[in-house]
């Protein structure tokens, strides 16, 4: 398509896109309240919810033969997501704080799960590898979410402890305070619905965008990254902010953890068991270690300072600078 018609589509994609998002997300917390899940499942739907753009922009691309737009679209929005949702809200809030029990369940699953991506992105694992293990990670993480503190205290003694601790302090952190009513068949409608919309925006904003980058001679690796990653994670972006706001700091840790493996699992591995991933270049492979790299730091941080304070959500910032400048410059 032209320039003069693949703006316009971009434009109106994103907003489709977007706007469809948060209905989504809503419907699906009314959809969580409805089935009565635990909090800590609550959580993972609602960073679910807010997942959407970017899940479905990646697999867009991976169909349209445009690996590395979808690589780059996870990696950049895993990279965007803790600059954005942990690094903004330390310095809007002052303090993004959770407790270090919570932190290292979560947090520790998406290093983990990172860790796997990479193997998988960079070849070192095949596709089927990667989600047996993602599926080992993930599946017993959101089990024990799901479960209520009587059931875990059935586990054996130090294990039990910590998972006790550790599912107790998840689920204070994901509150928000909100009780959306419980879903109806119109809500489960308007659901189906808002993803239709999400996954045909989209499609459109793949194909308007790499209309644009072949025309203005931008690599699909600057596209996928920098571009879409950023722009998909505007959903995120909002909810971590009007947390920060409210003093929900903790919740926004666990968005941003769980957002990035949902966002690997959903956008990567399973679309790599039918689709090519194609080889890692030299900027896909900066891309998957500076991510590696970043999701280590930030539990780091969260872990030293009970949650990540001003300075450190600076540094978070100023990664996040530095990994596009060097994605910018080729």
């Amino acid at each position: 398509m032209s320039t003069g018609v693949a703006i316009p589509v971009f434009c109106a994609s994103l907003a489709a896109s977007l706007g469809a998002t948060v209905v989504f997300a809503r419907r699906l917390d009314r959809l969580s309240a409805r089935l009565e899940v635990s909090e800590g499942l609550h959580g993972i739907l609602t960073a679910l919810g807010a997942d959407a753009p970017e899940i479905s922009t990646a697999i867009a691309a991976l169909v349209a033969s445009h690996a590395k737009i979808g690589v780059g679209v996870v990696v950049g929005s895993n990279v965007f997501n803790l600059a954005a949702l942990l690094g903004l809200s330390a310095l809007v809030a002052g303090h993004v704080r959770i407790h270090r029990h919570g932190l290292l369940l979560n947090g520790g699953v998406a290093v983990a799960i990172t860790a796997i991506a990479v193997g998988l992105v960079l070849g070192a694992i095949g596709a089927a590898v990667a989600t047996v293990l993602l599926a080992v990670v993930f599946v017993p993480y959101v089990a024990m979410l799901s479960l209520r503190t009587a059931r875990i205290q059935k586990a054996p003694g130090p294990v039990r402890s910590f998972l006790v601790a550790a599912v107790r302090e998840e689920a204070v952190d994901v509150r928000t305070g909100e009780h959306p009513p419980p879903a109806s068949r119109l809500d489960l409608a308007v659901l189906a619905g808002a993803l239709a919309v999400v996954v045909l925006g989209s499609v459109g904003m793949v194909q308007a965008a790499t209309d644009l980058g072949d025309r203005w001679g931008v690599s699909d690796v600057i596209v996928g990254t920098l571009v879409l990653a950023a722009l998909t994670s505007l959903p995120n972006l909002l909810t971590a902010v009007r947390l920060a706001l409210r003093g929900r700091g903790a919740a926004t840790v666990s968005e941003a953890f769980n957002s990035n493996s949902l966002n690997v699992i959903a956008g990567i591995a399973i679309p790599a068991l039918f689709l090519t991933l194609g080889p890692a270049g030299g900027l896909v492979t900066f891309s998957m270690w500076w991510l590696l790299g970043m999701t280590l730091l930030a539990v780091v941080f969260a872990y030293a300072g009970h949650g990540v304070r001003r300075v450190e959500g600076a540094a978070v910032i100023a990664l996040y600078v530095a990994f596009a400048a060097v994605i910018a410059s080729q």
